[in-house]
């Protein structure tokens, strides 16, 4: 789709990596620039299973899928002038340079766009161009208010189990970049876009921070509860033993999940009548459909749910997951430095 596209990916860590391959999946050609000495932090980023003498490792490889691998070192006049050349030709150039790492290095927006006006610099930070504050996702997200939502009243503050900041960063990254393709059809200049971790978590709020901006409401942990939807969220527990919960989003949903569950008066009590009381009310109801779910088992349950276009599902570990054919499908596998590599795709649409 992009074969004549040429991308360097001078980024480290999660997010800009994540960019350079969600390119590389759409056919182009990616070039991934590491330091010879201090190559991307991830290779080293092992789970304790994993060989401690292999170059990459599960993490690396989850964000990192057919790119070509050279190792340059800025600080070197023949390697910074490898780069440059590199930068002529290329179409996209992804960093997460750090404050003032771009001028210590003599590779400055003004001299890259010099020697290639076609060029789209998309760059990734933490707090903004003019901060120089690392950045980790976990921070973010603990100072985004993402944590102080997630988690239960009991768990305390908890992180989401994957690097969402980060993961939400490329993706504002990739719209801008296209977005900057698109417009250097017709312009035929390139330009330099610049997302923030920190900008990006915070757009990214959406309901919770309208439901704080409008009437004040600070949101506390709740679990996997919604705050403005009930039954939504509640875990219950079936006659063999299975997780489920549902998503009930409307009145029809919950009149079509009482008749399956043998509550059909449960939609006329006022208690339960509107979305808005049954939220008011919901600890209640979730004892009540609670006493109705242990007695069918998970997949008779789900099944007639399906048939009736109730939201409803099992809560799955990733061994289940990945047992479905549906998952496997968007499984892709590389040898990287003669080891097997495994990812899911960077690329869902059709």
């Amino acid at each position: 789709m992009l074969n004549d596209l040429k991308v360097i990916d001078a980024s480290t860590v999660l997010a800009g990596p994540s960019v350079g391959t969600f390119f590389a999946e759409l056919g182009a050609h990616v070039t991934k620039i590491e330091h010879p000495k201090h190559p991307d932090v991830t290779r080293s980023w092992k789970l304790a299973t994993e060989d401690s003498a292999s170059s990459v490792s599960a993490y690396f490889s989850s964000i990192n899928y057919k790119k070509n691998y050279i190792q340059l070192d800025f600080t070197q006049e023949n390697d910074k002038n490898r780069f440059l050349e590199l930068i002529t030709t290329a179409d996209i150039l992804i960093t997460n340079f750090k404050k003032g790492d771009a001028a210590k290095f003599g590779i400055e927006d003004e001299i890259l766009f010099q020697l290639n006006p076609r060029l789209i610099h998309g760059k990734i930070n933490g707090y903004g161009s003019e901060s120089d504050r690392v950045a980790y996702d976990l921070i973010l997200q603990a100072e985004s208010g993402f944590m102080s939502m997630n988690g239960t009243p009991e768990s305390g503050p908890v992180k989401m189990p994957v690097a969402l900041i980060d993961v939400l960063a490329a993706h504002h990254l990739k719209e801008g970049i296209l977005l900057a393709l698109y417009e250097r059809e017709k312009s035929g200049k390139g330009k330099a876009i610049s997302v923030a971790l920190y900008d990006a978590a915070l757009s990214n709020l959406v309901n919770q921070a309208s439901n704080y901006l409008m009437t004040g409401q600070v949101p506390q942990r709740i679990g996997s509860l919604h705050p403005n939807i009930a039954p939504y969220g509640e875990i219950f527990t079936t006659k063999d033993g299975a997780l489920i919960t549902f998503a009930i989003g409307s009145d029809a949903h919950f009149q079509k999940l009482c008749v399956e569950l043998g509550l059909n008066d449960l939609p006329e009590k006022g208690e339960f009548s509107n979305n808005q009381h049954r939220v008011k009310n919901r600890i209640k109801l979730a004892q009540i459909i609670g006493e109705k779910v242990k007695l069918v088992d998970v997949k008779s349950l789900l099944d007639n749910l399906h048939l009736l276009n109730v939201p409803a599902g099992k809560i799955k570990s990733l061994d289940e997951v990945f047992d479905a054919p549906e998952a496997q499908k968007l499984v892709r596998n590389e040898m990287i430095d003669n080891i097997e590599t495994k990812r899911v795709t960077s690329v869902i649409f059709k």
